[in-house]
C-alpha cells in the first residue's frame, strides 16, 4: 500500500478498542489515507460551536523533526511552573488516548469516546478524515476543561494541517525542516519549509530551529510578509551545552538550566526551543520554571526499555527504542552511536513503507556492529525486511520480528562483552515494541 493523496485505506490496526470502533464507522463516511485540507473541517466546527476560539492561549508546533520531544518540553516547563497544559500530539504509539492530554492527565478512553460520538453526530454523515475527526474532538475537550495553555502539534506539514484551524496563536515554533512525506508537501526543503511556515498568523511570535539556509529563507520571508516577529536558534537564540548543563542565552537575558532528560545531543536544541517559545508566549512563567526540561519524558525518543523485552537480554546490556526514521533522524542517531563507542551497537530496524530507508539507514549501519531488519506482523505499512536489506546495501540481515532478533543477538552473545541494542526506524514499529515490552502511558 502506497500513501497517495486521498487513497482509500481501511483504517489501521493502531485504533483500537470503542475509540477505535467510532473512528472505524466515521472513515467509511471519507476513506482517504490522507486529503490535506482545511474546509471539511471548518464546517464541522462550526457546527460544534467553534471549540478552536475558545481555547486557553496555544502554542502550535510544526517541522519535520523533533515536534514531539519539543512539546513534551513545553509541557514540562509549563507545569513545572504551575500551568495547566491540554496537549494534543501524534500519531499515538500504543493507544489513541495518547494524542490528548486534558490540565495535564491523559484523556479517560469515555471522556474521549463521548467527545468522538459528539462529533460522529454533528458531522451528520458528511465526508470527514479520521484526523480531522480527532482534531474536532481535542478541541472540543480543550474549551470545555480549564486550562492555562494549548500545546498544539501539527499533524502533517502546516498550511492545510487540520491544526491549522487556530485563529491567532500565542506562539508559532517551527522544528528542524527536512526531507519527509514529499509526496505531500513537495520535493525540496523550501517547498516543505514553505508547508511547515503556513501556520505563521499576522503578528504572532515565530520561534525557529536553526535550519537549512534554504528553509529559513523561506520562514524568514513568510515571518516578514506577516509582521510576525521571528527568534531562530543560532542567530537570535543560544545556547551551550556542558558537562552539568546549558547555558542558554537570548534577548531577554540569560539563563542556567539543567541538561535536558530527553538523551541525544539532539535534544539540547529542542530543549532550547522551548525555552524560547515559552519566553516570547507572554505567559507569566517563574524562571524556575524551566528547570521542567530535566524532568521531560516522551516515549520512543531514545527511551530505555526495561520490561519484558529488555529482560530477553543478557544482564549488563540495555535496550533503547527510537521512533526517527527520515534521513536528518538517521544522522542524528549516527552521531548517538558515535557517543556509544565504549560497546558494541546492535541495530534492529524496522521502516514504513514510502520512506527513504536508505537515506535514514546509511549514517547507522556504517557503525552499528550488526543491524537486522525487521517487520512486525502488526506493524502498520511495515515496509517488507527484503527491501530494508537491500536498502541498507546488503548491510542487514533477517531479523524476521524483534522477538526473534533480540533471540538471535542474545545466542550469539552469550559471555561475550555488553552491548547496547538500538530498535529504530518507524513509530508504528514503536508502537509494536512498546506493547510488546509492557509500557503504559500515564
Amino acid at each position: 500500500m502506497t500513501a497517495e493523496r486521498g487513497a482509500p485505506v481501511r483504517l489501521s490496526g493502531e485504533y483500537q478498542g470503542r475509540p477505535g470502533a467510532v473512528l472505524a464507522r466515521l472513515q467509511e463516511l471519507y476513506p482517504a489515507l490522507i486529503d490535506l485540507s482545511l474546509g471539511r473541517l471548518e464546517a464541522l466546527l462550526a457546527k460544534l460551536g467553534n471549540p478552536e476560539r475558545h481555547l486557553p492561549p496555544v502554542i502550535h508546533v510544526a517541522g519535520t523533526n523533533g515536534k514531539g520531544s519539543t512539546c513534551a518540553n513545553l509541557r514540562a516547563i509549563a507545569e513545572a511552573g504551575g500551568l495547566r497544559v491540554h496537549v494534543m500530539s501524534s500519531p499515538h504509539l500504543v493507544s489513541v488516548t495518547e494524542r490528548f492530554r486534558l490540565a495535564g492527565r491523559l484523556v479517560d478512553e469515555d471522556v474521549l469516546v463521548a467527545a468522538l460520538e459528539k462529533v460522529e453526530q454533528v458531522n451528520a454523515g458528511a465526508p470527514i478524515t479520521v484526523f480531522e475527526v480527532l482534531t474536532a474532538a481535542g478541541f472540543l475537550l480543550f474549551s470545555q476543561v480549564p486550562a492555562d495553555l494549548v500545546v498544539l502539534e501539527v499533524g502533517l506539514g502546516g498550511r492545510l494541517d487540520a491544526t491549522n484551524v487556530v485563529p491567532k496563536p500565542a506562539v508559532c515554533v517551527i522544528t528542524p525542516v527536512s526531507l519527509d512525506h514529499e509526496a505531500f508537501l513537495g520535493s525540496t526543503v523550501a517547498a516543505i519549509a514553505g508547508e511547515k511556515a503556513g501556520i505563521i498568523k499576522k503578528g504572532v511570535p515565530v520561534v525557529s530551529a536553526a535550519q537549512a539556509p534554504e528553509a529559513l529563507d523561506v520562514i524568514r520571508r513568510r515571518a516578514a510578509e506577516l509582521d510576525a516577529p521571528l527568534r531562530v536558534i543560532g542567530e537570535d537564540v543560544f545556547f551551550t551545552e556542558r558537562a552539568d548543563g546549558l547555558e542558554y542565552r537570548d534577548a531577554d537575558g540569560a539563563l542556567s538550566l539543567p541538561l535536558p532528560a530527553l538523551k541525544g545531543q539532539h535534544q539540547a536544541g529542542n530543549a532550547a526551543l522551548a525555552v524560547a517559545a515559552l519566553r516570547v508566549s507572554g505567559l507569566a512563567l517563574p524562571v524556575s520554571a524551566y528547570q521542567g526540561i530535566s524532568r521531560t519524558f516522551w516515549p520512543a525518543r531514545l527511551q530505555k526499555l526495561d520490561g519484558t523485552l529488555a529482560r530477553m537480554l543478557p544482564a549488563g546490556w540495555e535496550l533503547y527504542l527510537d521512533g526517527g526514521h527520515n534521513p536528518d533522524a538517521g544522522q542524528v542517531l549516527g552521531t548517538v552511536l558515535d557517543g556509544w563507542k565504549d560497546r558494541p551497537v546492535h541495530v534492529i530496524a524496522g521502516v514504513k513503507q514510502t520512506k527513504d530507508a536508505s537515506g535514514f539507514l546509511k549514517p547507522i549501519v556504517e557503525r552499528a556492529a550488526s543491524v537486522q531488519a525487521v517487520a512486525e506482523p502488526g506493524q502498520h505499512l511495515a515496509m517488507p525486511v527484503e527491501e530494508i536489506i537491500a536498502a541498507s546495501g546488503g548491510r542487514a540481515i533477517a531479523g524476521t520480528t524483534v522477538r526473534e532478533a533480540l533471540e538471535r543477538l542474545v545466542a550469539e552473545g552469550e559471555g561475550g562483552t555488553p552491548a547496547r541494542v538500538l530498535i529504530c526506524g518507524s513509530l508504528y514499529l514503536a508502537g509494536v515494541v512498546l506493547a510488546e515490552d509492557g509500557w503504559v502511558s500515564r
